[in-house]
């Protein structure tokens, strides 16, 4: 009873802070995080850790299927070229560029351990740049591609991961099997998303004259779909995503407008609390890792942790421009380039400043072992969570709190 009570005043406070957010006109996952972390430290509050595969498994499919629905195919196949490269290639140059880095400045940081880190917090996260990116009027262009590459790289994010964490529990490592591995895991999450999406249609279609099945339907879809890919070991977040664009061209065409509009009402409303409440838990993870740490690291930490966010700031914005470049040269090279998909400095900055980590980084931080096959203690596993709630906190802040500002600043042209 106690554990409910926590919950619904959580969720009470989520709420009123969303609110106010709006009023004073500050991005609701900033206040959210802010109010997480203060609430943390209220004695009266006992811990409340996260379950990765909860987080994963409650969140991620719906806010990953939502954004997918929503985003404009039309869109996401024209910038197809910008989200393949940040979504893929950057994450694992950004893999790479965070691990020289831990290594190297962090003592007791072997290769693997700083490989783990670097993919940890080598993907920007889809909750997060659509949560603090809307209503701030960005370019059309602007968000499709930040959507794009968010609904995209969780999945190249993941895959890294895995093997660093088997490198971390001596598995061999061999480039010519990751690859395939990497391959297989993104095709079958593919194939995985299309059969979901003809079994929903289907059932759709013979529901027709239901509202509410329908609607039900859609809802339980997501989470069907992630479960299945997850069980067959490949990719759910690109099962989702794929489930969510065949449903986005099939509602374009075939759903009733009454349908369409309850269909909105009560997405609406599911992706507004699930949006508050992963922003106000990973505020809440903070004091429960401090309590963790050796006092005497907590600071030099920190500093790696502001060091670490920069160097994966800087790694992109070099990404982003030379994107830019890429794509121009190439269209006046006469390539298969459209001139719909180039994009100007001003883009390339506001698409680099708006690529912040969040619930991902938290999620697989969390979930990352205890314990070696052997049954020794995962190295500095504190360590590697405390860096990744830190940079995922000066992420969400710093950017965060700072982008409306670089909007203005730069135009929304």
């Amino acid at each position: 009873m106690e554990n409910y009570t926590i919950i619904l005043l959580i969720m009470s406070v989520m709420i009123g802070a969303s609110g106010i957010a709006d009023k004073i006109k500050l991005p609701a996952p900033v206040l959210l995080l802010l109010v997480g972390m203060g609430i943390g430290f209220l004695p009266s509050i006992p811990d409340i850790e996260l379950n990765p595969e909860i987080v994963m498994l409650l969140f991620l499919p719906p806010l990953l299927y939502d954004a997918a629905f929503n985003i404009s195919f039309q869109d996401f196949k024209t910038n197809i070229h910008t989200i393949n490269t940040l979504a893929i290639g950057l994450v694992f140059i950004t893999t790479a560029g965070i691990a020289v880095v831990a290594h190297y400045l962090i003592p007791g940081m072997s290769w693997p351990l700083a490989f783990v880190l670097g993919a940890i917090l080598s993907a920007t996260d889809a909750v997060a740049a659509i949560g603090i990116t809307k209503g701030l009027g960005l370019p059309h262009k602007t968000v499709a591609i930040l959507e794009g590459e968010s609904l995209v790289n969780d999945a190249s994010a993941l895959i890294a991961y895995r093997f660093a964490v088997a490198a971390v529990t001596g598995i061999a490592f061999v480039w010519w099997k990751a690859s395939l591995q990497f391959l297989l895991v993104l095709g079958g999450g593919f194939l995985v998303g299309l059969v979901a999406g003809v079994v929903l249609s289907w059932m759709l279609r013979f529901f027709r004259s239901n509202d509410m099945v329908i609607i039900s339907f859609m809802l339980l879809m997501p989470f069907v779909t992630y479960l299945v890919a997850e069980h067959f070991e490949v990719s759910g977040v690109i099962a989702v995503v794929i489930l969510g664009l065949s449903m986005s061209g099939l509602s374009r065409h075939k759903f009733p407008e009454s349908v369409k509009q309850q269909s909105k009402n009560f997405w609406d409303v599911i992706i507004f609390l699930l949006n508050g409440f992963i922003f106000l838990l990973i505020g809440l993870q903070y004091p429960i890792v401090l309590k963790k740490m050796d006092p005497t690291q907590i600071w030099t930490y920190i500093g790696y942790a502001a060091l670490i966010t920069l160097v994966a700031l800087g790694i992109r914005m070099v990404r982003v421009y030379l994107q830019q470049f890429n794509l121009q040269r190439a269209f006046e090279g006469k390539r298969r380039i459209s001139e719909d998909a180039l994009f100007d400095s001003r883009t390339s900055f506001i698409i680099t400043w708006s690529g912040m980590r969040g619930i991902v980084s938290l999620a697989i931080a969390i979930g990352l072992p205890v314990k070696l096959g052997d049954g020794t203690p995962f190295p500095m596993r504190n360590e590697i969570i405390f860096l990744s709630i830190a940079v995922v906190l000066f992420s969400l802040l710093g950017q965060g709190l700072s982008l409306p500002w670089v909007v203005k600043k730069l135009g929304k042209k």
